[in-house]
């Protein structure tokens, strides 16, 4: 009976040790000014690669020879071809891309660089229409809206 007595007499030694070594909460910081949310802030990465690859103009990347020759499928294929290559392509892995009546096409990409914190990207877009091959080489810049407008060009 006198260990239990014992044992009686520390339980409350040691409960009151364990409360003087439990964490302790520090005061709540004030809550963070929320700033309202725009629908762009809101919209679908999905959507938004969508909302950017339409407002990429595809007639800038491509020779415009090539251009007129082509089918509207194919323009969109070689728009999505194009868009694509810019933002997610590896450099010098070709991105391509096949449309109505055997036009196709690849899209070429370099390094990204860095100018005045804007992304730009050397490409290469080659068409194939009729047989004939036209190419068309240039930079391109990532605008703040996620587009990609060409700056330069060289055919």
């Amino acid at each position: 009976m006198s260990n239990a007595f014992r044992f009686l007499l520390i339980l409350p030694v040691l409960a009151l040790g364990a409360c003087a070594t439990a964490p302790t909460m520090a005061p709540v910081a004030s809550a963070p000014v929320l700033q309202p949310i725009t629908t762009a802030q809101l919209a679908a990465p999905v959507q938004a690669r969508a909302a950017a690859t339409a407002m990429t103009d595809v007639t800038a990347f491509l020779d415009p020879t090539a251009f007129g020759l082509m089918s509207a499928k194919s323009r969109a294929e070689a728009s999505s071809a194009q868009f694509n290559a810019l933002q997610f392509g590896r450099v010098g892995a070709p991105r391509n891309w096949a449309g109505d009546n055997g036009q196709s096409g690849s899209v070429t990409v370099g390094p990204y660089v860095r100018v005045n914190l804007i992304d730009c990207r050397d490409f290469t877009h080659t068409v194939t229409v009729s047989g004939q091959n036209y190419a068309r080489k240039g930079t391109a810049c990532r605008e703040a809206d996620g587009s990609w407008t060409v700056s330069s060009t060289a055919t």
